[in-house]
């Protein structure tokens, strides 16, 4: 099986980018410490599925589209 942490932190770098958000921006969006973010965009944390709801609703994309190239 491919590890699917590379895509899920790609997919978010590049969603956050696309809407000029900062780690920190994003981390008050979505209600979460921007360390975290930081683990996420680098795949160090697996997120769990409050943790890509939460993510969504932060970056304003259904969750699916952080998971694009892993399913």
């Amino acid at each position: 099986m491919v590890d699917p942490l590379p895509n899920f932190a790609a997919n978010l770098r590049r969603l956050r980018a696309e809407r000029g958000l900062t780690q920190d921006a994003l981390a008050a969006g979505a209600q979460m410490d921007p360390a975290e973010i930081r683990r996420l965009e680098s795949g160090r944390r697996d997120p769990g599925v409050r943790v890509v709801a939460r993510l969504a609703q932060g970056l304003g994309v259904e969750p699916h589209q952080l998971l694009i190239g892993i399913l």
